[in-house]
């Protein structure tokens, strides 16, 4: 596990992100300034052991827990962007103790959809056993094995992420070895593997209606509405489910955190201010 400590103590914010340190590059100076800051790179991603292991969003979920638990020592705000920002909120519904407020940028996470019949589950008889599965599962691991090849090449890096940015002037060659250096770990082809056929696969299991309806903190969603992965509409619609959500759209792709930073550190410094006053004034009310 890797992480960053730093700036003072009047408030703690917590950064879980698939690769933290170099995409915070922008924010973590800014927020040190007033916030005692960590930047947390969930296990599988970014300088984080590569571990084999079955990959779920309960392994995230713990490692934010345990981190909070055993280096925080306070409840906390978590930030967290795509991948970070699920488990994030998977986190502050699951242990609302440990959570003051959270702030996701173009999380990941699907919603349910009632549509969709349930997949039954034949993988018990012999001929799936036997022979399908693992023929579904060799072909699987050299299809992956070279998409993954291809992936970590910094040309491919490069391109996916101006694909994904509006402004790629931050599109940089600091910003692709961020992620292609841990990709040359012996272990990422196997956790790519994993990831692509466990966890991706099965998100149904964890949808954003369900989490939604157990969170209590204050939510900020700061939204990057040009990104053509996640759309804005998928903001609004955690709001309707959520109301306790505010919402700041940013002209910018998936990463608006890194993008437009000056934009996405204004309205994350605001609203943790309004935070701090509301405590402020319940505090005084007792």
């Amino acid at each position: 596990m890797r992480s960053r400590d730093v700036g003072g103590a009047l408030r703690t914010c917590l950064r879980c992100a698939k690769s933290c340190g170099r995409q915070g590059r922008y924010n973590i100076p800014e927020l040190a300034k007033k916030y005692k800051v960590y930047a947390l790179d969930l296990l599988g991603f970014g300088w984080s052991e590569k571990a084999i292991i079955e990959y779920d969003a309960t392994i995230w979920r713990d490692q934010v827990a345990d981190f909070m638990k055993d280096i925080v020592k306070e409840p906390a705000i978590l930030v967290g962007n795509s991948l970070g920002g699920f488990t994030a909120l998977f986190t502050a519904s699951e242990l609302p103790q440990l959570v003051r407020g959270l702030v996701l940028l173009n999380t990941a996470g699907q919603f349910s959809d009632l549509n969709i019949k349930p997949v039954i589950n034949n993988e018990k008889s012999a001929i799936n056993k036997y022979l399908v599965n693992p023929m579904k599962q060799a072909f699987q691991r050299v299809f992956l094995g070279i998409l993954f090849w291809q992936a970590k090449q910094p040309s491919r890096v490069k391109s996916v992420l101006k694909s994904v940015y509006i402004n790629t002037s931050n599109v940089d060659d600091y910003l692709v070895e961020s992620i292609t250096r841990p990709a040359g770990d012996p272990n990422a082809g196997e956790v790519y593997y994993r990831l692509m056929t466990r966890f991706m696969m099965n998100q149904s299991n964890y949808t954003l209606d369900s989490i939604l309806q157990k969170l209590s903190c204050p939510l900020l969603l700061l939204w990057g509405d040009l990104d053509p992965w996640v759309r804005p509409a998928k903001a609004v619609r955690i709001k309707e489910f959520y109301p306790n959500t505010s919402i700041v759209n940013l002209k910018a792709g998936h990463c608006p955190h890194d993008e437009v930073p000056e934009l996405v550190n204004n309205a994350l410094i605001d609203w943790l201010t309004s935070l701090d006053h509301e405590a402020s004034f319940q505090m005084a009310q007792t």
